[in-house]
């Protein structure tokens, strides 16, 4: 899996993108949030539980299903966000389905159950790489963690600001 901090890109880069007019900062908060929420699933591994099959890491919560349900907050939120309905809803499972996405192009681990519950199977991406993050804290502050880290930066940081800040570009440049 890319590390917390690199899951984030999405909804940063998209923000970028569609600007703070149509993306507010509670918005954009949100939408990090629900960028990582999947790995909450592997809260339970620092205790020493392993969930087992869907409810184990890069189960359940790494589902079409799992975006979609937390798509349905950015139903509600939409009001708050003073955003279409169907706004909130795209923004917050497209958040949420990034983290998978992004899962699937890592080095290892686990493939991800992307289609379950019509599908058990468990998915890679033909193209990974991404090096796959300890998942343990003090794993992380080694220097496995700092060529995760410098991997995450050229393989989804770079690419995502640059996609952001172009299209951030054309918008204000075709406003002049």
């Amino acid at each position: 899996m890319p590390t917390i901090l690199t899951h984030i890109a999405v909804p940063v880069a998209a923000a970028l993108a569609l600007g703070s007019s149509r993306v507010p900062p509670s918005m954009l908060l949100a939408g990090m949030l629900a960028a990582v929420l999947p790995d909450f699933d592997g809260i339970p591994n620092q205790f020493g539980w392993e969930g087992i099959g869907m409810w184990g890491h890069r189960g359940f919560t790494h589902t079409l299903v799992f975006a979609a349900l937390i798509g349905l907050v950015g139903l509600w939120l939409a009001k708050w966000w003073k955003v279409p309905r169907v706004a909130g809803f795209c923004w917050l499972f497209v958040c949420t389905l990034s983290h998978p996405l992004l899962d699937m192009m890592t080095s290892g681990g686990s493939g991800i159950a992307l289609l379950w519950p019509f599908s058990a199977e468990r998915f890679f991406s033909p193209w990974r790489p991404i090096a796959v993050s300890p998942i343990l804290a003090d794993r992380f502050f080694s220097q496995r963690g700092v060529h995760v880290l410098v991997s995450e930066l050229y393989n989804v940081w770079f690419p995502l600001l640059t996609i952001g800040l172009s299209i951030f570009a054309l918008r204000h440049t075709r406003k002049s």
